[in-house]
């Protein structure tokens, strides 16, 4: 795969802006906005459901803990291997670390509430909090980064 950010002018021509004059691969201020409120959502209904629930600290704690590392883990995941496509240099231990860090954070929370007395409808909440916070980070994530991108270059 080409790196994104070498361009010649045969590809630059043809990929610069579509019919509408906008760069195709340029995120819309929709999907950044959504992004953004998937994020929001999913983290700030998982902390709710968190604040809410009848369980001991540490194991509000414990759950709270295992959010920010997936949502850290996630990040690192796809600026890795965003860096890979661009070809720039990503050494294979911090690669296979985030990696690892991904998915042991979902596994954590998996046992975590495979093991916790909770009801079927609140460990369904946090799982579906938990993803959704996830996939949202790499979203604004992707977002952010292609965005800075396109500002530097002015494509």
């Amino acid at each position: 795969m080409e790196p994104l950010n070498k361009t010649n002018d045969e590809n630059l021509s043809t990929t610069k802006h579509d019919e509408n004059g906008r760069n195709p691969f340029k995120p819309t201020g929709a999907f950044i906005g959504a992004s953004w409120t998937a994020l929001l959502v999913g983290t700030v209904g998982y902390c709710i459901g968190l604040w809410n629930a009848g369980m001991e600290l540490n194991e509000k704690g414990y759950y709270f803990t295992i959010l920010l590392f997936g949502l850290f883990a996630v990040i690192s995941v796809q600026k890795s291997v965003r860096d890979k496509a661009e070809g720039l240099a990503v050494t294979e231990l911090y690669y296979s670390l985030s990696w690892f860090a991904t998915i042991a954070a979902i596994v954590l929370l998996t046992i975590g509430l495979w093991n916790a007395d909770l009801t079927l409808s609140e460990k369904g909440f946090y799982g579906m909090s938990f993803t959704l916070s996830i996939f949202s980070a790499i979203a604004v994530q992707k977002n952010t980064r292609d965005a800075k991108m396109f500002e530097d270059k002015n494509l």
